[in-house]
């Protein structure tokens, strides 16, 4: 997390970029609702990066989409972080319905523990999570809790190794 200051109004300047104002608007009532479950990673035209504690993932999730209008995710990825004994799962949430944040994708990113990885599955939110989160369960193993198939997707049957996206996974032979 590159800012943990929750002062929208010095991380902002709506005043540089008038297209900024509605997903300042985002933003700012954002962080309002959920306070010290939220935190402003960066704000830049049209792309902008939100840090949820795991568990108002769901919560924050559903305010964006009913509130604002979010209404799918575009992708998502995670890096593990070994050092931290983290992995940090990121959802890039973009807007069909709303017009005026067509150009825009929001990242909502979260952090579960690398030694019991587990996050509710943001599915019965944005449907087109089903296989960005069911690769991200087979390649960092994060299990997605109300996932109705957290189950090989992409991997041979039979792999029986670490998840290939974690830093300590070694190729044999190497």
């Amino acid at each position: 997390m590159e800012n943990k200051d929750n002062s929208f109004d010095q991380l902002i300047d709506t005043k540089k970029d008038p297209d900024t104002k509605i997903t300042s608007s985002l933003l700012k009532s954002a962080i309002q609702n959920f306070n010290q479950n939220i935190q402003l990673v960066y704000e830049k035209p049209n792309r902008s990066k939100i840090f949820v504690n795991n568990e108002s993932l769901v919560e924050v999730a559903l305010f964006l989409r009913n509130t604002f209008g979010l209404d799918h995710v575009e992708s998502m990825s995670g890096t593990d972080f070994p050092n931290e004994n983290e992995i940090e799962v990121n959802y890039h949430i973009g807007s069909y319905i709303n017009q005026d944040l067509h150009p825009y994708v929001l990242n909502l990113a979260t952090r579960v523990n690398r030694e019991d990885p587990k996050s509710n599955s943001l599915i019965n939110i944005f449907p087109s999570v089903e296989y960005f989160e069911r690769e991200t369960y087979e390649m960092l193993g994060v299990y997605f809790v109300g996932h109705p198939r957290n189950e090989p997707f992409l991997l041979p049957e039979d792999w029986a190794d670490l998840p290939p996206l974690r830093k300590d996974f070694k190729l044999k032979g190497r």
